[in-house]
């Protein structure tokens, strides 16, 4: 009798523990969570005024991601070295930040994995100069004092440009600010004689005072805004990437072909004059791209300049945290 009931127990011990393993499902409850089922949200980290605060603007991807019972949580960061951080807590999936934002992150020890990158924008920084000075050329600013805030990538735009004249940044007097607002007091005080600044605060400073443009990126550097992932993030859920890129991707072309709309909506947004922004969004083109080997190099060359100024202390590979999946792109994106 002992025999029968224990073979029984055995027995049903046994179809437990099959229904247990033939229901068992790799799936991932939420954000940050393993597995390679559909999550049941994603947090998406954005900056207000750029690319992915138009996609949450315009709601396309939310509507996209609900047909799939995923659900978005934006969450919104002053600062990209902030987002930076965040993702790499696992506090967000996805986001961006600047180019150099990125490289003081690898320089730091947080693993970042570069998904894409927006299109060039060279013309949204610049070196200026007040409209009546007689600096004409970047060659005059030695022995000149210049606001500008460590690590920018105006600061950047300024390295590259002094070396092109046979200078460094020892043959001028910095400045460093922390802010937008802190470096605009400067210059309009007439404290330093010339100002690195970058879109939209540039634009509003040309509208307000008319500075004279000594050199912007073009030439120099391409001013690139990255688009990140967690690792496990973008290995597990490719998919979801992928429509995060294509509704990105429409959401640039709709920003593209409507420039008035949207300065309106960045003007609403930031508290910035529309006619700032229409400024701001006219000399940008909107569009996501691939990274590739040029995109690298460019990367690589901040990086590498930022460590000769010993802005860090540590030489990175950018090439080390790309690891680009061909399936994040449809062909439209190739």
């Amino acid at each position: 009798m002992v025999k029968k009931g224990l073979a029984l127990f055995l027995s049903m011990l046994m179809v437990l523990i099959l229904a247990a393993c033939g229901g068992k499902q790799e799936t991932s409850n939420g954000s940050g969570q393993e597995g390679k089922g559909s999550p049941e949200s994603i947090k998406i980290g954005f900056q207000k005024g750029n690319t992915l605060h138009i996609l949450k603007s315009r709601g396309n991807l939310d509507k996209k991601l609900k047909e799939q019972n995923i659900k978005i949580e934006w969450v919104e960061f002053a600062t990209g070295g902030a987002l930076l951080e965040a993702l790499n807590t696992n506090n967000i999936d996805f986001g961006h930040a600047a180019d150099a934002n990125a490289v003081f992150a690898q320089a730091s020890g947080m693993p970042l994995v570069y998904v894409a990158s927006e299109s060039p924008n060279p013309e949204g920084l610049a070196m200026i100069v007040q409209k009546d000075s007689d600096i004409k050329t970047v060659a005059d600013l030695k022995g000149k004092k210049i606001a500008i805030g460590k690590g920018w990538n105006s600061h950047y735009l300024l390295m590259k440009a002094l070396q092109k004249e046979g200078l460094s940044t020892q043959d001028v007097e910095f400045a460093y600010v922390k802010d937008a607002s802190e470096g605009r007091a400067a210059f309009e005080s007439k404290r330093v004689d010339a100002l690195g600044f970058w879109d939209p605060f540039l634009a509003v400073l040309e509208k307000d005072i008319s500075p004279k443009t000594l050199i912007n990126g073009d030439g120099f550097t391409n001013n690139r805004t990255y688009y990140f992932s967690t690792e496990e993030f973008s290995k597990n859920h490719s998919d979801v990437v992928k429509t995060i890129l294509e509704e990105v991707d429409k959401s640039d072309d709709w920003a593209n072909e409507n420039k008035k709309e949207l300065a309106k909506m960045l003007s609403d947004a930031l508290g910035i004059p529309v006619e700032a922004l229409e400024k701001t969004v006219n000399r940008r083109t909107y569009g996501v791209q691939e990274i590739t080997d040029s995109v690298v190099a460019e990367q690589q060359d901040i990086a590498d300049t930022f460590l000769k100024e010993g802005l860090i202390d540590k030489e990175i590979s950018i090439s080390d945290m790309v690891t680009l999946n061909p399936e994040w792109f449809p062909e439209s994106l190739e």
